[in-house]
């Protein structure tokens, strides 16, 4: 097994928080402060520095770091072959993605992943892409799925899903008796957008640019931070929003959202796997070979 103290010194050196860490390990603050006292004690070094109320690695401790993240990485490989001789998958994996998979794409593929893998125990922590790939850098979750355009070069990014953004607004709205809209009109409406950070802002900037528009062209009634608010702002309101399809496909079903199309402008975008440069743990990569197959990119 494992030394249970390396997971939770990771924790905490990711964290930078002996209460994070606690809550995220599911055991007390005294039980982590035994753990990481009894790692200083065996190296006689000293891990962390205490400023006040924070935290931050020493030299000691972010060569710690390394180590404990190599040597996890490895046990987890060993972890996942020597149950494969038995026919089982076992292991634990941790899995950030950005707010519109994890909500809509996400759910019913771990459900299934589960069924055929129930020996793999899996995390998901839920963020806009910016948020996850901080996470990622910060050894946080072993793999993230995000669906912006923007690209980290310390990071390797593999597409595994098509994606397209779509205008809507509810069907009380009196734009809702029109199909399309022109980009010109498109700055006079009031819209609601997911905020700085987010993917899905990053592909409905980008989109506008190619025609000559800036966000500051919009009459942007306000920011939100997921596309449910964004969602729900929009069946409230005379604002249009702008978010993905798979979020709103049976509401349009249901005749509560009105799609509205706006000429010239294609807000098309891939859904990706992002990992750190370097070996792929053997987890990650059976996860990521069950979300791809049956989808084609």
């Amino acid at each position: 097994m494992i030394d249970t103290r390396l997971k939770v010194f990771r924790s905490v050196a990711t964290l930078l928080s002996f209460t994070k860490a606690a809550n995220e390990l599911f055991i007390s603050q005294p039980a982590i402060s035994k753990h990481i006292q009894e790692l200083e004690k065996e190296y006689g070094v000293q891990l962390f520095d205490r400023i006040g109320n924070r935290i931050q690695l020493t030299r000691a401790g972010q060569l710690m770091l390394d180590h404990a993240c190599k040597i996890i990485n490895a046990y987890q490989n060993l972890d996942f072959d020597m149950k494969k001789l038995t026919e089982k998958s076992g292991g634990e994996l941790r899995i950030g993605a950005s707010t519109t998979i994890s909500q809509y794409v996400l759910p019913e593929l771990i459900a299934e992943f589960r069924k055929q893998y129930p020996d793999i125990r899996l995390t998901l922590l839920s963020g806009n892409s910016h948020e996850i790939e901080d996470a990622l850098a910060a050894g946080r979750i072993d793999l993230g799925m995000v669906e912006g355009i923007k690209r980290q070069p310390t990071f390797k990014y593999t597409p595994f899903m098509k994606d397209e953004l779509v205008a809507f607004v509810h069907c009380s709205n009196p734009l809702a008796q029109q199909d399309e809209i022109s980009l010109e009109f498109l700055k006079q409406i009031p819209i609601v957008l997911r905020e700085l950070g987010s993917g899905t802002l990053d592909v409905i900037q980008k989109a506008l640019q190619k025609n000559g528009i800036d966000l500051s062209d919009l009459n942007i009634e306000m920011n939100l931070g997921t596309t449910e608010g964004i969602k729900h702002f929009v069946e409230h309101s005379l604002c249009m929003g702008i978010i993905s399809v798979r979020a709103i496909s049976r509401s349009i079903y249901e005749q509560v959202f009105k799609v509205l199309e706006i000429e010239d402008l294609k807000m098309e975008r891939e859904f990706l796997f992002v990992e750190k440069r370097g070996e792929t743990a053997k987890l990650q990569q059976t996860f990521k070979r069950f979300i791809t197959k049956g989808y084609n990119v």
